[in-house]
């Protein structure tokens, strides 16, 4: 019967005249959705999908990471915002801090919802045999169901860089699934890296830099490899995993809808109280390796374990469960908010080996016999200088995330037990919209005050060139900042102030030290973008100032502007072509410290950093879904640029061509 079928349909298609089948339309499915996760709780914050084309360039470009990007100048390497408002919380480990914004943290994880598979391949470098950087990044996300999805990341940096003895590298990866029932909820990612990057120490003699001439008996033009540094043997390795997944069991109720043009009755649950349960396991260290006596002797003032090498191996480990309730936001009408409470146990450890610190003994009070080519011990130190604490927390967190008028959150949490008994953590974000003529005006506030205790790094430390044990009081903070944006103008205004007690930092020996006086930051910037047909003019401009420069220096100028044409060619293509530049005012730099990883006070005082101009030529485009940039970076050198350097003796890369390309193979 089946072969009657078919024959039939077959002479039907075939013979002359026969009406032709139509084509079936192309199934058009909506645009998929992306997440991130509050902590600890696990609430959802609306994110974006990575498909923007507007300064795509930027991102491969290390000076314009930020505004005023303090950096050892190589593609990945350590660096941080000098835009203080833009800065992020000091992480446990505390040598993530230097490399956290190429790395893998909570904060950047995102989870994705799709229609069909998302697969994005990116790949990006920068041409020079000795200097290439390459960068190689996918990402995956699809759906099982409308309850089940899954992601998956790989991401691959390495550069050799633009000065001698500064390579860098990393190999990232993470995988990710969630499931969203009507009762039950889980969401769940495990991520993992590995970042390697040479330490040169910065270059012997700015004048490289700022006066080749003079060093070279008239010759103007330089090798920025050939430059000589001041370490040649060093290396930092950092290995970090986090494996996080968040629970939740919802209470509530059924109820008929009725949607319209439907005559069947259908029902939906209605939750009312989550149970949520989170659990997070982190695992980091650090491997610091230096292996050329004569510099490390020229480089470092003390040395107190091994005198021909280093090799410190710190390591660092914590476990947080939460156990939280919390109320769902608009199960009723009158449930106009959402209201959680949460409980937070934590343990956690940190441990410091050190080749040769088991065949000293402790000497703290100086009277022993001190070995060749070591520096005394200092007084406090402890041998084997490790500890595993216990603390709880108990939070809460109070929402409204829907609403036309008004929309808030406000997070408080309270340390109980351990070094962070008496701890405070309040933080709280509010928005309004209105309308002005045909567009909605936003304007939201944000502030928090911190009472904590310093990080546990800053207070015992033990390395071949650095030992500290301290007893730091809790650091006291307080932050009140306002937004204003108005749609039809492209206007973004902020406003903020900041007032920081007892902050804790690294002196000129590159010892932490607390300042026991209160230090003040205030901050305005406006964002204005102009337009007129394809012509397109960005500028955003930054003040700030502090009113202590010696504990918290700050460019009190920063100005970052972009003029390009955007428009559209044949029809599918799009282009953004211009020119953009970033520039900050002369100030009082931080200096960098390979042995620590930490950026440090200088003495002297003065202004010797910034008032430079980086520029670069550049070319955006995408066609349907490919995505590709070509750019001509530091296009200025030598032209308004002479004394480029980001940190004391680390300059900015020279100039350089660098292409970029981006796949959605999403079909």
């Amino acid at each position: 019967m089946l072969t009657v079928v078919v024959l039939t349909a077959t002479v039907g298609y075939a013979q002359p005249g026969a009406k032709k089948t139509e084509k079936k339309e192309k199934k058009v499915y909506p645009p998929g959705s992306a997440w991130r996760l509050s902590y600890p709780l696990g609430d959802r914050i609306e994110s974006t999908m990575d498909t923007v084309l507007l300064d795509y360039h930027r991102e491969f470009v290390t000076a314009l990471q930020s505004d005023a990007w303090a950096s050892t100048g190589q593609f990945t390497g350590p660096g941080i915002d000098m835009i203080y408002f833009n800065r992020e919380q000091n992480r446990p480990f505390y040598f993530e801090n230097a490399i956290s914004h190429w790395v893998p943290t909570f904060e950047k994880q995102k989870f994705y919802n799709v229609y069909i598979p998302y697969t994005q391949l990116t790949y990006k470098w920068g041409t020079g045999a000795e200097s290439r950087t390459d960068h190689l990044r996918a990402t995956f996300a699809g759906n099982v169901n409308r309850k089940v999805g899954v992601g998956a990341w790989f991401d691959y940096p390495y550069t050799k860089a633009s000065y001698d003895a500064q390579s860098a590298k990393g190999i990232g990866f993470g995988v990710s699934g969630y499931y969203t029932g009507s009762r039950y909820e889980m969401q769940a990612f495990f991520n993992q890296y590995n970042h390697l990057n040479k330490e040169n120490g910065g270059i012997t003699d700015d004048l490289y830099i700022t006066d080749p001439a003079q060093l070279q008996g008239g010759v103007t033009k330089i090798d920025s490899k050939s430059i000589p540094t001041r370490l040649s043997a060093t290396h930092n390795r950092l290995v970090g995993s986090e494996f996080y997944m968040n629970h939740v069991y919802k209470l509530g109720f059924w109820r008929d809808i009725t949607q319209e043009g439907d005559t069947v009755q259908k029902q939906e649950y209605v939750p009312v109280t989550k149970i949520i349960y989170t659990f997070d396991w982190k695992n980091y260290h650090r491997l610091f390796l230096d292996a050329d006596a004569t510099e490390a002797e020229q480089f470092w003032e003390n040395t107190y374990f091994t005198a021909g090498s280093t090799r410190e191996h710190n390591r660092y480990w914590t476990i947080a469960n939460t156990i939280g309730v919390e109320m769902v936001e608009g199960f009723q009408k009158w449930a106009k908010f959402g209201l959680g409470v949460y409980a937070t146990y934590e343990i956690d450890r940190y441990g410091y080996e050190v080749e040769g610190m088991d065949e000293r003994p402790s000497d703290p009070t100086g009277e022993g016999e001190t070995p060749t080519g070591l520096t005394p011990l200092p007084e406090g130190y402890e041998a084997g200088l490790g500890e595993t604490r216990h603390r709880l927390w108990v939070g809460g967190r109070l929402a409204k995330t829907k609403g036309s008028i008004i929309r808030y959150a406000a997070d408080a949490k309270f340390g109980l037990s351990g070094d962070v008994l008496g701890d405070i953590d309040i933080s709280g974000d509010i928005e309004t919209r209105f309308r002005m003529g045909k567009d909605t005006v936003r304007v939201s506030a944000h502030g928090f005050f911190r009472n904590v205790e310093p990080n546990y790094m800053m207070q015992h430390y033990v390395g071949n060139h650095f030992i500290w044990n301290n007893d730091f009081g809790k650091i006291r903070s307080f932050r009140a900042e306002g937004r204003l944006y108005i749609p039809w103008s492209k206007t973004e205004l902020r406003v903020g102030v900041e007032n920081v007690q007892n902050q804790v930092y690294f002196n000129t020996r590159s010892l932490p030290q607390q300042y026991g006086g209160s230090v003040q930051i205030f901050s305005a910037s406006i964002d204005q973008k102009l337009r007129f047909g394809i012509w397109n003019w960005d500028n955003r401009v930054t003040y700030q100032t502090s009113s202590n420069s010696d504990v918290i220096p700050l460019p009190k100028l920063a100005v970052y502007s972009n003029m390009y044409l955007y428009f559209k060619a044949f029809k599918a293509l799009t282009v953004q072509v211009g020119v953009d530049c970033d520039y900050y005012t002369r100030y009082w730099g931080m200096d960098y410290q390979p042995a620590t990883m930490t950026f440090q006070q200088r003495g002297g005082g003065g202004e010797d950093l910034g008032n430079f101009i980086l520029s670069n030529v550049y070319l955006n485009f995408k066609l349907y879904k490919v995505r590709a940039f070509l750019m001509y970076s530091h296009v200025n050198q030598g032209w308004f640029s002479k004394g480029y350097f980001s940190l004391p003796h680390y300059p900015i890369d020279p100039h350089q061509f660098r292409l970029g390309l981006s796949i959605d193979f999403t079909d």
